[in-house]
């Protein structure tokens, strides 16, 4: 089998490595698709050698199709279309007994600290793949998870319909949670400084907001009567972003940390007290959140297939990698992980 894997950081090869054999309670999957998404681009640019065990295969927002069982396998056949939900935890940690098993304390993400899905084949525990629709596409399939990670933010935001939402950031997620928040009642606004994701967003409906060439939080207040927004999700992992936060919500409005922060910022903890706003942090998604994802895209009520900028086969992922470095208007990129038949 092929697969391409991380060598060092800015070099991706792709090379020929014995086919996989699942071991007891796992599956091997004939991989169609998978997304680029930032990890991985953190992965490329040799921002996380110290989860990384190279050479090896990254990637994890894919589709395919079951190829082998491993020992002791049900509910599984041979040929099921399917998507992996990539979070292995460890069962006995007190935060997985609590149930809350997408936040183990001991939490192995497939793809980073285990060989991922660019590669032909990829085998993974039976325990954590979704069955997807026969009919559902491919390449529609591989957004399953980054449009899980939408469906989590937007459930603990405990949006309600009606309610006036603010999306800080409109790349990929910022998209698909704009997406997923509109789809559950919200009216979404999407402030982002990219001109051409910001013409995408307009484009797909949103109002849209650049805090480059107009007041952000005067115009939200405008629009909301003086208030502010109902709920502001923070997508854009930038200082910026966490001043807006705490100015753009109303009294007793919810903020949902979605990006990830490296290094701590300023935070206005006053207008906290003052206005009792609810800081929630929301990190990937839970089995409830894949279920949820799947239906909304074997929908097709959302316009998913227009956040696909580019497919490119599994050979050439380093130039994938490289165009995305340089295309900052690009959404999702597809690697085809598997030949044309």
């Amino acid at each position: 089998m092929r697969a391409a894997q991380y060598i060092c950081p800015g070099r991706i090869e792709c090379r020929e490595i014995p086919d996989t054999v699942p071991g007891p309670g796992e599956v091997a999957i004939a991989v169609e698709y998978c997304g680029i998404c930032g990890t991985d681009v953190h992965i490329f640019k040799g921002h996380m050698d110290q989860r990384v065990h190279p050479p090896q295969a990254i990637g994890h927002e894919m589709s395919g199709r079951i190829l082998r069982l491993g020992e002791g396998v049900t509910g599984l056949r041979v040929g099921d279309a399917v998507t992996v939900r990539p979070l292995d935890n460890c069962g006995s940690c007190n935060t997985c007994r609590a149930g809350f098993t997408h936040i183990c304390e001991k939490l192995k993400f497939l793809g980073i600290e285990t060989p991922g899905a660019f590669a032909e084949e990829w085998v993974v525990p039976a325990r954590l793949v979704h069955h997807l629709p026969d009919d559902m596409p491919m390449d529609l399939a591989a957004l399953v998870e980054p449009a899980a990670v939408a469906c989590h933010d937007v459930r603990r935001s405990g949006l309600k319909e009606g309610d006036f939402v603010v999306v800080n950031g409109g790349g990929p997620i910022g998209m698909l949670i704009a997406l997923t928040a509109r789809k559950a009642g919200g009216r979404v606004t999407v402030i982002e400084i990219n001109p051409a994701r910001l013409q995408f967003a307009s484009g797909l409906g949103f109002a849209v907001i650049d805090p480059k060439t107009e007041d952000a939080v005067a115009r939200i207040r405008r629009e909301t009567g003086g208030s502010g927004t109902d709920v502001v999700f923070e997508v854009t992992g930038s200082e910026a972003g966490a001043r807006l936060i705490t100015e753009a919500a109303r009294p007793r409005g919810t903020i949902v940390m979605v990006a990830i922060y490296p290094a701590p910022v300023p935070v206005d903890l006053h207008k906290f007290f003052w206005k009792e706003l609810t800081m929630t942090g929301a990190r990937v998604y839970e089995s409830e959140d894949f279920e949820r994802a799947i239906a909304l895209v074997a929908s097709r009520e959302l316009p998913y297939d227009r956040l696909i900028s580019r497919v490119f086969p599994l050979e050439e992922l380093q130039s994938a990698f490289e165009y995305l470095g340089q295309s900052p208007d690009a959404m999702k990129i597809l690697i085809r992980c598997r030949k044309e038949a």
